[in-house]
């Protein structure tokens, strides 16, 4: 059995995973790489909504298990860049507020154990990391910011400009998304030279000239150009952390790949597979020393589940929607409370413009009134589509779990459903001035058919961290409370959720984390 020793592991090349080495990989310790797939490959499928979407060509062949008992398969990727190659790019700090405890109609959003002002010099790392382009100071709930973006925020189509007008005209304070993207343009449209191109298949699709900002392109590759002594390994299945006798050290990295069982040993190990694969990980592991699980004295592994409150929308007009990048715009005006509503809703924004595909693969109400026969290619030129999400409570009984056989089980009881149902009743109101808009439907496809089992996309809170090991995992370090040497650096550690995508959260912290072992180090 082949054995090696590095200074450091690092489990999972997400984003969490990805920023962490690329940051210590500066120190010119020995780190090793493990990734459970290998790179995505680069096809023109990439651009196919049948393959992406339809098909799910790309997403991991695994049969889970509700706590009903109903099986599904969740929206997960193995590859080099985790669930970041199909992601949205859109990198939003979470909102000051978000830090504190917030009320909501079904509860108490807890308050995070460290502050803002904690967060927010990572925070601008994180967006210089992975080239986020955006405004200060058009978002009304955006947090402090101790500079600009570094670059400038992507232009909208005439149609979204139309429609950022005309809810300014409302009252409204439409923003320009941050996303992260490799892309530079002049007067809207991209330059000669540019990566991205401002196609029609960026979110929810793999980049297939690598002009998405994910965790492969921004961070792995560049690391691995620039430092030998970083050591990917792809199809590399981590199958359980040994420790020492007394629990205390992780001592050795069970890893199988191309058919063979490995060892690997390092003073230092770096979870970092997705909330749900990290927690799944710490289970595996159980010994004699951790019988209930890795680090679980506090019963707390794989508890505390969230991924949002979410809803792809689809509204059909009588106008022609020609915009072909349209993830662009969003609003937050109801984002903590509103007019007539003293709780949080949540966020909206942009999504991809809908391919005909993807209609071809719904199961919409037959048509009626103004497009009565008509077929998905005019349906998907008269749409324009929308992304709403709102927070998801954390409850301890929300939890993934490993029973004796093997199977998985995510356990969910959905809560902070008026929030979203009045967010959505909001999009429905802000599409009537214009009159245009006759009907709003339900894109299942994007999430994953079974909402909200399989639509993990934005998995989080299930080894939270804190300063009380009776009901944490982690530390304020995301070292686990229990071991000497265990760090998490994915969404696991998240207390509360928000109602912001997670992405540029969890790259901050593993850069705040990176840093904490580049001291430990030295």
């Amino acid at each position: 059995m082949p054995q090696d020793h590095f200074d450091i592991i690092v489990v999972g090349s997400g984003p969490g995973g990805g920023s962490l080495t690329a940051r210590l990989a500066e120190t010119g310790k020995r780190i090793l790489l493990l990734e459970r797939g290998d790179y995505l490959p680069r096809s023109q499928d990439n651009w196919s909504a049948k393959t992406v979407f339809v098909d799910g060509a790309y997403q991991a062949r695994e049969t889970w298990f509700g706590g009903n008992g109903q099986s599904f398969s969740p929206a997960l990727h193995y590859y080099v860049g985790g669930n970041s190659k199909v992601y949205g790019a859109a990198l939003f700090r979470l909102r000051e507020r978000d830090f504190g405890e917030v009320r909501h109609v079904d509860g108490i959003s807890p308050a995070w154990p460290v502050s803002y002002d904690a967060f927010e010099p990572y925070y601008a790392q994180a967006e210089k990391l992975f080239a986020v382009h955006g405004t200060r100071g058009e978002d009304p709930t955006e947090p402090w910011s101790s500079g600009p973006y570094g670059h400038s925020a992507v232009t909208h189509e005439p149609r979204i400009q139309r429609l950022s007008e005309d809810w300014t005209k409302e009252g409204l304070r439409p923003f320009h998304l941050p996303l992260g993207i490799k892309l530079d343009e002049r007067n809207g449209k991209p330059t000669p030279t540019s990566i991205c191109i401002r196609c029609d298949a960026f979110d929810g699709f793999p980049c297939l000239l690598n002009g998405k900002a994910d965790a492969q392109v921004m961070t792995v590759d560049p690391t691995l150009a620039a430092h030998s002594n970083v050591t990917l390994l792809v199809n590399a299945y981590v199958s359980r952390l040994e420790t020492d006798p007394a629990g205390r050290t992780v001592t050795g990295v069970r890893v199988t790949r191309e058919g063979r069982e490995e060892r690997y040993t390092a003073d230092i190990v770096v979870v970092a597979c997705g909330a749900l694969s990290s927690a799944l990980l710490f289970l595996r592991s159980a010994n004699a020393a951790h019988p209930n699980g890795l680090a679980n004295g506090s019963d707390q592994v794989g508890r505390n589940y969230m991924r949002h409150n979410m809803s792809v929308l689809m509204a059909l007009s009588k106008d022609v929607n020609d915009t072909v990048f349209q993830k662009t715009l969003a609003v937050s005006d109801f984002y903590f409370e509103s007019k007539d509503w003293q709780y949080p809703m949540g966020l909206i924004q942009m999504c991809a413009k809908t391919h005909p595909d993807q209609i071809r693969g719904e199961e919409f109400p037959k048509w009626t009134g103004f497009l009565p026969n008509a077929p998905f290619e005019m349906a998907a030129r008269h749409s324009m589509d929308f992304w709403l999400q709102s927070e998801d409570l954390p409850h301890p009984d929300n939890r993934i779990m490993l029973e004796r056989d093997g199977r998985v089980v995510l356990n969910i009881e959905e809560n902070n459903r008026e929030a979203h149902d009045r967010l959505r009743a909001k999009l429905s109101d802000l599409l009537k001035p214009a009159g245009a808009y006759t009907y709003l439907f339900e894109r299942s496809l994007y999430l994953g058919k079974n909402i909200p089992l399989s639509g993990t996309a934005h998995q989080a809170g299930t080894l939270r961290f804190g300063t009380d090991p009776r009901s944490s995992v982690l530390d304020l370090n995301c070292k686990a409370h229990e071991l000497n040497n265990l760090y998490v650096t994915d969404a696991s550690f998240f207390p509360s959720i928000g109602a912001v995508n997670p992405t540029l959260t969890i790259i901050a912290n593993a850069l705040r984390v990176a840093d904490h072992i580049k001291a430990r180090l030295a």
